[in-house]
């Protein structure tokens, strides 16, 4: 778990990784801070790949039943049309010329995309196996430890973070607007990339049978600047109001802003969506799936918290499977709407018709 850690600051930092496999070693850089292709070549002694998601290739157009793919670049691509490649709408050339060569990912390589995932980069990797003539220098910068070296498995697991490793790092009484008596308990997952926060509202031991519960994801641009493309922000203030009402409970405030894909890919999808795109097809142009975000960080800070049975206040179906696969009861389920207005009706069709959300109400005008 350390050297992951690791490896997903240096890879947020623009700097190569080894990510090993057996007796193969991956050369591995984020797109992001990559100023070249060639540079990374030298260093492996081969030829580099992009390793994309089946996702980002069913948005262009090729049906793939692996998770991952390595696609071959020329010697002398463009930092432009390497971004295009992992990113663009429309592409310059067909998609079968620019994919010549296409193969299946291996396991150093879907390490290597899991570990962009993890580090909220574009889920695409610059990958160069390191040749047998390179082996030796690979070698000296790792033990100088001017390089770092990850297991592939490792990397592959990433994703899942450390279930059961979150430490409660803190807390204070913070008075809010709609519930005066309310608790912070701040958590730390194990790669110190995220925290997130219980809000109790209310007196535990006061509280009986089943606990009124919302797990809210991150919402910057919503649930702080008021953003009118969303109804999260009103949804969270309205979730507190209700837990208020109903006699006290829990607010697990999570941080997976824009469905688990961090802040800066959300932008882009928001620039693909301005182009007509939904939230669901823009997310998947970038490589990512319908939703990437996880909860067993939301089972944990429950189980810290003692509490196993609760009363959800979602719209969301996989929130309840996702709780109920981590041994937490879901007793029953209120739904939870925001005010539907010409800004935000298209996510919000979009959230029902392509991620299963429960808005028939709340989108027919009832509620």
């Amino acid at each position: 778990m350390y050297q992951i850690e690791r490896a997903i600051f240096d890879i947020r930092r623009g700097l190569p990784v080894v990510v090993n496999a057996g007796d193969q070693r991956l050369l591995v850089q984020a797109l992001e801070g990559s100023d070249s292709v060639a540079a990374l070549g030298r260093m492996a002694g081969t030829q580099p790949a992009l390793v994309l998601t089946r996702h980002r290739l069913a948005a262009m157009g090729m049906a793939f039943t692996a998770e991952a793919a390595s696609v071959p670049l020329a010697a002398h691509i463009t930092t432009s049309d390497l971004h295009g490649l992992a990113t663009a709408e429309t592409l310059k050339q067909p998609a079968g010329e620019l994919l010549k060569g296409l193969r299946p990912a291996g396991l150093a390589e879907r390490g290597a995309v899991a570990l962009m995932r993890r580090a909220l980069l574009i889920p695409a990797a610059l990958c160069a196996f390191v040749s047998e003539k390179a082996s030796a220098d690979i070698e000296r910068q790792l033990a100088q430890g001017r390089l770092l070296q990850v297991d592939a498995n490792d990397a592959e697991q990433c994703l899942a973070g450390a279930p059961g490793m979150l430490k409660r790092i803190s807390e204070a009484q913070i008075p809010l607007e709609d519930a005066p008596d309310s608790r912070f308990v701040l958590f730390r997952e194990p790669d110190g990339l995220r925290e997130h926060v219980a809000v109790v509202i209310g007196k535990q031991e006061h509280w009986q049978g089943a606990v009124p519960l919302r797990m809210h994801s991150a919402c910057l641009t919503g649930d702080l600047f008021g953003s009118l493309r969303c109804d999260c922000g009103e949804q969270l203030r309205n979730a507190v109001a209700d837990i208020q009402t109903m006699g006290g409970g829990v607010l697990l405030y999570l941080a997976q802003e824009g469905r688990g894909i961090g802040l800066a890919n959300k932008l882009r999808a928001y620039t693909l969506q301005d182009g007509g795109l939904d939230t669901v097809d823009a997310d998947q142009v970038l490589g990512f799936g319908d939703d990437e975000r996880q909860y067993a960080v939301a089972v944990d800070m429950l189980s810290a918290l003692d509490i196993h049975q609760v009363q959800l206040l979602t719209n969301n179906p996989l929130k309840m499977k996702a709780l109920r696969q981590g041994g937490i009861e879901v007793v029953a389920r209120q739904a939870l709407y925001g005010s539907v207005t010409d800004h935000n009706q298209r996510y919000l069709n979009a959230k029902a018709t392509r991620g299963g959300h429960l808005l028939e109400d709340v989108l027919s005008g009832g509620k």
